[in-house]
């Protein structure tokens, strides 16, 4: 069974930008404000493709 995720970590920001892990988690809380979110509501992989620019199906591919 091919199981996909939702949701975006800071692990997973960091594999996508090569950034450090608190530069991750810094745009994660950038992101939650971009989109009014509150601190226990997550970012979905469509919501920081779309805040970084990137295409959501390589985003996909790239953190599965």
């Amino acid at each position: 069974m091919n199981e996909k995720r939702l949701v975006i970590y800071p692990k997973d920001i960091m594999l996508i930008t090569g950034k450090s892990e608190r530069y991750s988690r810094y745009l994660l809380k950038r992101m939650k404000e971009h989109f009014n979110k509150l601190d226990h509501q997550y970012i979905t992989i469509t919501e920081m493709s779309s805040y970084l620019g990137l295409d959501p199906d390589e985003v996909s591919k790239t953190i599965i």
